[in-house]
């Protein structure tokens, strides 16, 4: 079973062709040709699940600069630029000098090659879809911006591109969350963590996103507006989707109380209704409550509730670190997961590190049924109740942490690695058997090089570059530790 979205990916994305208007009265049929090619691709991106406007042609400066505002009114994610034929650079310098939202060029040919035996002027035409990518990249640099991504290709039968297009789909869906994105956040990062200490301001200026201040009171009111109804159908959920094992070698665990199942299940209900009262996408919180306190029940046993918003694609962040929960939004949006991470014992005679944490945890992209244990003792932090145990699935993993350099920008840490097949330790807690080239030993060495936080988010599937391509739109900095040969 997995967890549904409670809201879907989405993102709005716009497209228009360019050619060149001298063509129109030269070739005749030319311009219907182009207009088929560019409505073949218009298709393919909504097919992506993507919201897609269709901005037609433009063929000169006039038509650059009209389509301009109706770009900027449209409130886009991406822009594709469809390089249907050769097109001057005038068809395109005041839609990237003005337009604050990236642009990919696209260079789809119809043919994969002319054939040459039959070539004609008409032919090459239909299929100059490169000849004006370097005047526009160039153009670009000269208008004070980054040149474009190109993805270049044939327009049909071509896998790779088609991959990039849903790439750049996906990095919209980012895009579209991060920069509307309501994190709510309430308590305090625990006092020693000094690597927790996020400027809420600066996550606004790189991101988009809006930090909501909140309350664990007002938590603690939504609980007391719990039914004995809601409690039992989300226990129902909870006994749906989880394991409740006999305990092993961990004399921290028992089996699953029914009491830490009721509790659990009237928190989780209550962080659902706190969500919706504020509005909220993500959540990152660390509080701690006066010793047998109701609230310090409620903000103690948060980790199945967490786990259930984050597999819904709500990320929700442990010891009120905000940067990880953004981390954790961008792997969601690209589909790929993202639980909360740090490292935990390395093997040194298989050559792994076990790479989880305490909670909360994204559970659709476990291997198997995750389990619940109830635990006496959460480590390091006040409370007992549920714990959720699972590892990632087996098969290539990536890792996001957001660190924050000596002057201030925040910078983007990749790696990429593989989730191993083998037993782990049966704490309560999640634990992934991570391999990392070149090897354990050299890996962790060049991370913690490059300033990460000690969490991270951790996803399914290699797709450091994919990240790599979000921190380049960004303008932040970004580097992938291991090594890959994907461009």
């Amino acid at each position: 079973m997995k967890v549904p979205r409670r809201k879907k990916r989405t993102a709005s994305v716009g497209i228009f062709g360019v050619g060149f208007h001298k063509y129109w009265s030269q070739f005749d049929g030319l311009i219907d040709e182009l207009t088929q090619k560019l409505n073949i691709f218009v298709e393919r991106v909504r097919s992506c699940q993507v919201e897609v406007m269709d901005f037609g042609i433009v063929d000169d400066a006039r038509s650059a600069y009209a389509l301009l505002p109706r770009l900027k009114a449209a409130d886009l994610d991406l822009v594709f630029c469809h390089m249907l034929t050769y097109a001057t650079s005038a068809s395109f310098a005041a839609i990237v000098r003005g337009l604050d939202v990236p642009i990919v060029l696209v260079a789809l040919q119809p043919l994969k090659a002319l054939d040459y035996s039959q070539a004609s002027t008409y032919m090459q035409l239909c299929n100059d879809d490169f000849c004006s990518v370097p005047e526009f990249t160039g153009v670009a640099i000269r208008m004070g911006k980054k040149p474009p991504p190109v993805i270049l290709g044939s327009l049909d039968d071509d896998p790779k591109a088609e991959a990039e297009i849903v790439e750049w789909c996906d990095i919209a869906m980012v895009l579209h969350d991060l920069k509307r994105a309501r994190i709510g956040h309430f308590g305090h990062p625990i006092e020693h963590m000094l690597d927790m200490q996020t400027d809420q301001t600066a996550l606004t200026a790189s991101f988009g996103c809006h930090i909501v201040q909140t309350e664990a009171d007002e938590l603690l009111d939504c609980e007391n507006t719990v039914t004995e109804e809601e409690i039992e159908y989300k226990k129902k959920e909870i006994l749906n989707l989880f394991e409740t094992p006999e305990p092993q070698s961990d004399p921290v665990t028992e089996k699953l109380t029914d009491e830490d199942l009721k509790v659990a299940a009237r928190v989780a209900v209550a962080l659902d209704k706190f969500v919706d009262a504020h509005d909220l996408d993500g959540l990152a919180y660390y509080y701690e409550g006066q010793q047998d306190s109701p609230l310090r029940q409620l903000v103690t046993n948060l980790i199945v509730g967490n786990s259930l918003l984050t597999a819904a694609g709500f990320p929700m962040c442990g010891e009120s670190d905000l940067k990880t929960c953004i981390a954790m939004l961008i792997m969601d949006r690209l589909d790929i997961g993202g639980s909360f991470a740090e490292f935990h014992p390395i093997d040194f005679n298989e050559g792994f590190v076990l790479v989880g944490h305490d909670g909360p945890h994204h559970i659709n992209i476990a291997e198997g049924k995750p389990v619940l244990r109830s635990l006496s003792k959460y480590h390091g932090k006040p409370g007992s109740g549920a714990g959720v145990e699972f590892k990632i699935k087996e098969g290539p993993i990536t890792m996001l942490s957001i660190g924050v350099t000596s002057g201030g920008k925040f910078k983007l840490i990749l790696a990429e690695g593989e989730s191993v097949h083998g037993p782990i330790p049966p704490t309560g807690n999640t634990n992934t058997r991570g391999f990392f080239k070149p090897d354990v030993r050299t890996f962790l060495k060049r991370w913690v090089a490059e300033g990460p936080t000690h969490h991270f988010a951790l996803g399914v599937g290699h797709h450091a570059r994919t990240i790599e391509k979000i921190a380049e739109v960004l303008d932040l900095e970004s580097v992938i530790v291991t090594p890959t040969d994907r461009v």
